[in-house]
């Protein structure tokens, strides 16, 4: 028989091998800026880490994982520490998100635009756009990971997409979304 604890990190390792880009694409879309995405991803992932054994055990480990992101995100904008959704491209010294080749964000014609629109949007609000919309999460699921009621998560969700619609430029990538 082999070492528990060891087959408990090759556990993690794989897990985190595996839900890696979906991780760092929910804390790019939350934080806005691809070192607080990391940072946000590293703290999640030593918290999780710690309590792997019951994160494991859970019925949706990667729920599980989602939540303590979404907290974690909470606690650092609780401190109101500055996010930066979109960086100037004139800005020395930044490394830019790249996005993965099936990322539907990507094929958007000014993700620059649709990322300041993001910015602009209260924490709550932002997060709820993010996991309904771009994670793909039903609104049971988005309403766990937020820690909050499904109504809330509905109210979130439309008060932020409106906001996203009033802007002119991103009118037609948002309706174009819902048309599918």
């Amino acid at each position: 028989m082999g070492d528990p604890k060891q087959a408990w990190d090759t556990e993690f390792q794989t897990f985190v091998t595996g839900r890696w880009p979906r991780l760092m694409r929910t804390a790019f879309l939350l934080t806005g800026e691809q070192h607080a995405a990391e940072d946000l991803v590293q703290t999640t992932l030593e918290q999780v880490y710690v309590a792997w054994r019951r994160v494991a055990s859970a019925d949706d480990p990667e729920a599980y994982v989602r939540r303590v992101m979404i907290n974690a995100h909470a606690r650092r904008y609780r401190r109101k520490l500055r996010e930066f959704l979109a960086p100037k491209s004139d800005e020395p010294g930044l490394a830019h998100e790249v996005a993965d080749t099936g990322d539907r964000i990507a094929q958007a014609d000014d993700r620059h635009a649709l990322l300041g629109a993001l910015a602009e949007l209260p924490p709550r609000q932002r997060e709820a756009v993010v996991l309904r919309y771009w994670e793909d999460l039903t609104e049971t699921q988005t309403a766990e990971a937020m820690g909050c009621s499904v109504g809330a998560v509905k109210s979130n969700a439309a008060k932020g997409i409106a906001k996203l619609r009033a802007i002119p430029a991103l009118a037609d990538m948002v309706t174009y979304g819902r048309r599918k």
